[in-house]
């Protein structure tokens, strides 16, 4: 087998052309163990045979819900596809009453979970689903533990059988039902195909930065979601070895330990990281802290391919000696690369890490389309700041007339499950309609430009873009989140959570008489005065019209499990202006 057309054939693809001995590693009782390519292959075929001996036919549906990216995960991905049965990942945050919905609405009959906090929101709601049986992969008492199954795949004599499964699934074929997590609404399931997400992991592979010899991947995005997803596969199909991270709380700890040389992140997780690595500079003194600024001020200003000349290199050269080290050191010290999707990148961000030797690829894509559009690739010329790069290979992307960014190729998904109304609002043509607006330069890099359905008029008739606005504005350190408002209002607002853990350390570096509790800071008139000094400084770069005439700081933090941001980190935004809804009248009512 040379061809990879089914998203199963990869780690065979793998065992042929590049097999690796740390082909999945995770981390148990605090040791690093690696599963090889051919182990990772035999434990599949064995889940095979004993999802067979349960009674698994094709097109049975089998949820699998992990806190933490893990081996278990992927052994299981291959078990079940290679019979014709679907992959139904479910985000592990999300509340009992959405695993229900998603349980139910998919028909899935078996259940995979990765510990007991899974296990105990799964068991308030397993007696409303048709779930047959729910395994574990931690051993909890009570819980059937997954390796039950290779106990009941251990008999080979029906291997002819999962062969058999194996011959009989087209590319073309329902591979997996991801569930958006949505902004508003119950989260639409979208189908891809075998083809949908094999096709963009092999069209988008040329992009992906290759070192000689071992290459090593730090894996932590939530792998229920298809962009970490699509990126394992690739990894898989390029040899590379893939670690899996404890944790988000625990990426430095792990990053020094594996030392890897590509990771993949969402914007927010790179602006905490740079939030850490200010706080660290604000604690310096003397000649050390004048040093630490020049550099990060001199990142500020990079520009790729030496673009601001040999004095601007020169320059650069000393600072990544004696500072933008000591960054690299903390993420083990040989990341390179780091590809961000699932929100827009604030090109300081990508301006200051390229400086710092650890390139940011910003990536482009959704659920629906696999889901890479478009991803930078700093060699050949591929990379621009600001942009999302160039479409990939295979991926025709149109801009329609209103802005709108239409998309067209074999990623595109097979539709919503069970839901042809919601599937044709989207599709015309053969294009999918993202809801993104955008534009593509002269040299083909891709813009995005904001939601279709985020832009709003103001009463006077002036379009907003509220994500141009809000990007700026979360360069400020004193902002956490920002969330700009305003629709048919006189003028733009904004509600903002401040970044509560910079303003403590900024309150006692200034030695301000304010109370540190997350309320007494959001109602500080001192706090409030210097973001308005953000709030005015970043205001320069808009039009009069656009600008934030207003804001009301929100006493608590954004979350997923306050229900203020989607699993990816995205804001929903009615859900917030509802929870807010007396700031607001306080903003345009009073």
């Amino acid at each position: 087998m040379t061809k990879v057309t089914r998203l199963f054939d990869f780690p065979y693809y793998q065992l042929k052309h590049k097999p690796n001995p740390k082909s999945l590693v995770t981390k148990y009782n605090g040791e690093w163990v690696a599963t090889s390519t051919q182990d990772y292959i035999n434990k599949s075929n064995a889940v095979s045979r004993a999802l067979l001996r349960l009674g698994i036919k094709k097109d049975d549906k089998i949820a699998v819900i992990s806190t933490n990216n893990r081996t278990e995960w992927n052994i299981m991905d291959i078990g079940i596809l290679q019979l014709g049965a679907q992959n139904i990942p479910i985000y592990p945050t999300i509340s009992a009453e959405d695993y229900e919905y998603i349980l139910n609405h998919s028909e899935s009959i078996y259940c995979f979970v990765s510990d007991e906090g899974v296990l105990e929101k799964i068991k308030k709601i397993q007696h409303k689903t048709k779930l047959k049986e729910v395994y574990s992969f931690d051993h909890i008492e009570g819980c059937k533990h997954y390796s039950e199954l290779f106990e009941l795949g251990k008999d080979e004599s029906n291997q002819p059988d999962v062969e058999a499964h194996k011959d009989a699934v087209q590319p073309d074929d329902l591979a997996t039902i991801i569930y958006t997590s949505g902004t508003t609404g119950k989260p639409k399931g979208v189908m891809l195909s075998h083809w949908n997400i094999t096709s963009n992991a092999l069209d988008s592979s040329p992009r992906v930065p290759i070192k000689p010899g071992e290459n090593r991947i730090l894996s932590f995005l939530p792998i229920c979601h298809v962009f970490e997803r699509v990126l394992i596969y690739i990894y898989q199909y390029s040899g590379f070895s893939i670690y899996f991270a404890e944790g988000i709380d625990k990426i430095g700890d792990n990053a020094k330990e594996v030392k890897p040389h590509l990771m993949s992140v969402v914007p927010r997780l790179l602006e905490k990281v740079f939030d850490k690595i200010m706080f660290k500079g604000e604690e310096l003194s003397g000649i050390k802290k004048a040093l630490f600024f020049w550099a990060v001020k001199l990142g500020g200003e990079w520009q790729p391919y030496q673009a601001n000349g040999w004095w601007y290199e020169f320059q650069l050269k000393i600072a990544n000696k004696i500072i933008f080290n000591k960054w690299r050191e903390a993420l083990g010290g040989e990341l390179s690369t780091m590809v961000s999707g699932s929100a827009a990148l604030q090109p300081r961000l990508a301006k200051v890490f390229g400086a710092a030797k650890m390139q940011v690829m910003e990536g482009y894509g959704l659920t629906e389309t696999s889901p890479v559009v478009a991803v930078g690739l700093y060699k050949n010329n591929n990379y621009r700041v600001g942009t999302v790069g160039k479409p990939i290979d295979n991926v025709e992307v149109n801009i329609a007339e209103d802005g709108e960014i239409l998309v067209k190729g074999p990623n595109v998904m097979l539709g919503y499950y069970k839901d042809p109304k919601k599937t044709a609002e989207v599709m015309s043509d053969g294009y999918f309609h993202t809801g993104d607006k955008g534009m593509i330069d002269a040299d083909g890099f891709l813009q995005i430009t904001g939601r279709k359905k985020e832009m709003f008029k103001t009463s006077g008739g002036k379009y907003v873009i509220p994500p141009l606005l809000e990007n700026d504005m979360k360069q400020s350190h004193f902002i956490e989140q920002i969330m700009v408002v305003g629709e048919g209002e006189k003028m733009p607002a904004a509600l903002i959570q401040p970044n509560f853990d910079f303003i403590r350390d900024w309150i006692d570096i200034k030695k301000h008489d304010i109370g540190k509790t997350d309320a007494d800071i959001a109602s500080s008139p001192i706090v409030i005065e210097r973001i308005q000094k953000e709030i005015d400084k970043y205001n320069h770069h808009f039009g009069k019209w656009e600008q934030i005439k207003r804001f009301e700081l929100t006493p608590d933090i954004w979350s997923i499990d306050g229900g203020h941001l989607t699993p990816t980190l995205k804001m929903k935004r009615a859900i917030i202006k509802d929870k807010y809804q007396d700031l607001y009248d306080k903003i345009y009512r009073s």
